[in-house]
């Protein structure tokens, strides 16, 4: 007798992470890493405070344009119909 068929188990292990969210933590764990950095170096707390400012200010800007851009692809690939919509379509 056969079996039914059973839909596969989702693979054992931590959940998968899309590259956008690894590149916010590393952008992240730069506006920590350079301040001190530069604190080590001598320079001013007024000086590294503004760095850390600026690096979150730019991580955050980064961070809305790439899901952004991920909203506006997912959206264009809907209305095309998927990957293969047509001749001439670029593939990801």
């Amino acid at each position: 007798m056969t079996q039914p068929h059973r839909p596969a188990e989702p693979p054992s292990g931590p959940p998968r992470r899309d590259g956008v969210t690894d590149l916010v933590r590393w952008a992240a764990f730069s506006c920590v890493l350079v301040p001190v950095a530069l604190l080590w170096y001598g320079a001013s707390f007024a000086g590294a405070a503004g760095t850390a400012l600026g690096l979150a200010a730019v991580t955050g800007a980064c961070r809305l344009l790439l899901r952004r851009s991920e909203r506006l692809a997912a959206r264009s690939r809907r209305r095309r119909g998927g990957r293969h919509a047509g001749k001439n379509t670029p593939v990801d």
